[in-house]
């Protein structure tokens, strides 16, 4: 049975989370930033809800890209040598959750991301800790990600695409960042084929969440970020 969490109840051991549910572990509590910030530390997310309540997730195994190993399509290496995208960082995150929650899934009906999810990522994004990366084409928001940086570690949430390459240009250089920056590791969460073509794999849960101990432990201070709006310089991949 699924345990219903109130507001004030701590996490499950994310042992019992369900493996034929998908790595479920909980319904209940609310997104606070408080509860959200929690849940990442121990290697929780929400996806979903259920009768207005979210759904808990630790899946087994779990989606990671490491830096080091992000792959880039020789077409991916031609659009970014041909400069088409201006790629911007936290210049209008309200703009990319909404293009997430609207864009069309594959096998999906409708979207995961409510109102009150929308809110709770935006309010997390203004307290500094989530971030957002746009690509921008003729001045229009042609794509983008967001997700949240804690430590060394990097938590992806969704992304979406108008125009051909949009998403994937920003995770491009949102990875080459993330390795200036040193950080470890980019939590996909759950595999899909769109991010196991950039390089992300499965790999267990115990093994995760010890990497992922390590790296929360390393100080990254909010402020490294770049101020809302800097555009990045990088027209090319740094390796192939």
């Amino acid at each position: 049975m699924i345990p219903f969490l109130g507001p004030f109840d701590p996490f499950p051991p994310v042992e019992s989370a369900r493996r034929d549910m998908g790595g479920l572990l909980a319904v209940g509590a609310d997104l606070a930033p408080e509860r959200l910030l929690e849940a990442y530390r121990n290697g929780i997310f929400p996806w979903g809800t259920l009768d207005g309540f979210p759904l808990w997730y630790s899946p087994d195994p779990r989606m990671v890209l490491f830096p080091e190993e992000v792959r880039i399509s020789r077409s991916l290496q031609r659009t970014l040598r041909r400069g088409q995208y201006e790629v911007r960082l936290d210049t209008d995150f309200a703009a990319v959750i909404e293009g997430c929650a609207q864009t069309p899934r594959h096998g999906q009906d409708g979207t995961w991301i409510t109102d009150d999810m929308r809110s709770a990522y935006i309010r997390l994004h203004e307290l500094g800790w989530a971030h957002s990366v746009e690509t921008y084409q003729e001045g229009e928001l042609a794509g983008g990600l967001y997700g949240l940086a804690i430590g060394g570690m990097f938590y992806g949430e969704s992304m979406f695409s108008r125009r051909t390459d949009a998403s994937k240009i920003a995770f491009v250089h949102l990875v080459r960042f993330l390795a200036r920056e040193k950080f470890g590791m980019v939590d996909c969460q759950m595999r899909t084929a769109h991010l196991a073509t950039l390089g992300a794999r499965e790999i267990p849960r115990r093994l995760f969440l010890n990497r992922l101990s390590k790296l929360l432990e390393q100080p990254r201070p909010r402020s490294l970020w770049p101020s809302s709006g800097a555009s990045f310089d990088w027209a090319t991949p740094w390796h192939t």
